[in-house]
């Protein structure tokens, strides 16, 4: 949203970054009609994708006014794709969905309540990790009552598809232009400008965990949250020591 731009009152803007993501993105799409809560603008921000995702997406648009679809010119990551979306946001609220996740068909309604109820601009939620068929891998994983800077340095506790941001309280941002990393790289910047943001420990999202996904390659992540961190001014020692911490953190979260 450009500044000095108002937002629409009640309205949900959902970003939504789109690549090769023709086998589930149909599901996707259907699990934000199927939401209770209904003000909601949905935009699909195509980053080149080259498989069948445009014939997926194009009728279910052309049937709902709420999903725009906005294709990119020239491939270039997730950041450039969500910072589109995050201009052509005109809601009160900004929530992120991945292409290939699912939410519960009361995510907006439930999560709405419990951000009123804390008076929070920034909340997030659990989630359940499915498999490709949409089968729940294991058990939920549940989520701190809050977490501050500090606290996110050292845990994996938010799940970009749980996010929900009180626009007004962040004005016009963008995310950082990574490859890789660069939700994780938001949620400090905006912990800077508020004191924590709050989970929901209430399944709300089903993350979908694919072999091919960005997230499996776990060496990767891990490098990417130790260069966050150092570009952040954090020192070497310390960033190599919250590094290790949120490696013991995901591993607990996933496998214990």
């Amino acid at each position: 949203m450009a500044e000095g731009q108002t937002y629409e009152k009640g309205l949900v803007s959902i970003i939504t970054p789109v690549f090769m993501a023709e086998r589930f993105i149909g599901q996707t799409i259907l699990s934000v009609q199927a939401q209770t809560y209904r003000q909601w603008e949905l935009l699909l921000i195509d980053d080149c994708s080259t498989d069948g995702s445009a014939d997926v997406i194009r009728p279910l648009a052309a049937h709902d006014p709420r999903i725009r679809y906005v294709r990119l010119e020239h491939n270039s990551g997730a950041a450039v794709a969500r910072n589109k979306a995050l201009e052509l946001a005109r809601g009160e609220y900004i929530a992120f969905l991945d292409a290939d996740d699912l939410w519960v068909d009361f995510k907006l309604e439930h999560q709405l309540r419990f951000m009123a109820d804390r008076k929070a601009d920034f909340v997030f939620a659990a989630i359940v990790p499915v498999d490709e068929e949409g089968t729940p891998m294991r058990r939920p994983i549940p989520v701190p009552a809050k977490a501050d800077y500090r606290h996110l340095l050292s845990h994996t506790v938010i799940a970009t598809s749980t996010v929900l941001l009180r626009s007004e309280a962040f004005g016009p941002f963008t995310m950082p232009l990574r490859r890789g990393g660069q939700d994780y790289a938001t949620w400090l910047m905006l912990l800077r400008r508020t004191a924590c943001a709050y989970g929901q420990n209430e399944v709300l999202t089903h993350y979908r965990v694919c072999k091919d996904s960005l997230s499996s390659n776990k060496l990767s992540s891990v490098q990417q949250v130790y260069s966050i961190q150092r570009e952040e001014g954090i020192g070497s020692v310390s960033a190599a020591m919250n590094t290790l911490g949120f490696c013991l953190y995901a591993f607990k979260k996933h496998y214990l």
